[in-house]
């Protein structure tokens, strides 16, 4: 029961981290890695599915958000929109590949749903990215401990 909560935990951050919460999960995951008891295999496989499960959010609100932007709640401008907009018309479907940054990574998810990305390309190019992230953390941070413990 222990293992599932430790997963589940990292699952949560992870979806957390991929919405525009200000949250993230490479620290759980780097923390998991050293203790040794977990498969860097599962832990990479669990934090890269909430990831892009949270992506996919954004891809979703990013679909429905449009509709609410005269609202006098809204919080961005339609300055910021059509730039946001142009942007990724600019570099395409394959900004998505930095899905993974902080701070504009989570935007560029919303705004591909709102520019309706088709969600097959959208999941194959945002899980290439997570995925990635995830295993180069993993693999630094084993290499790095391997070090320092040798």
């Amino acid at each position: 029961m222990v293992e599932f909560t430790v997963y589940l935990g990292l699952f949560i951050a992870a979806f957390a981290a991929a919405t525009i919460l200000p949250m993230q999960s490479e620290a759980a995951l780097v923390a998991l890695l050293l203790t040794g008891e977990h498969s860097a295999f599962i832990l990479i496989a669990v934090a890269s599915a909430g990831n892009v499960l949270g992506s996919v959010l954004n891809w979703v609100l990013g679909r429905g958000v449009l509709r609410f932007r005269s609202r006098r709640w809204f919080p961005v401008g339609e300055d910021k929109m059509e730039q946001a907009q142009k942007w990724y018309r600019r570099y395409g479907r394959w900004s998505l590949l930095a899905s993974w940054l902080p701070i504009i990574g989570d935007p560029i998810t919303v705004v591909a749903g709102m520019l309706r990305e088709p969600l097959p390309i959208f999941l194959l190019l945002v899980t290439i990215a997570k995925v990635g992230r995830y295993v180069a953390i993993a693999l630094a941070t084993t290499s790095l401990a391997s070090g320092f413990y040798s």
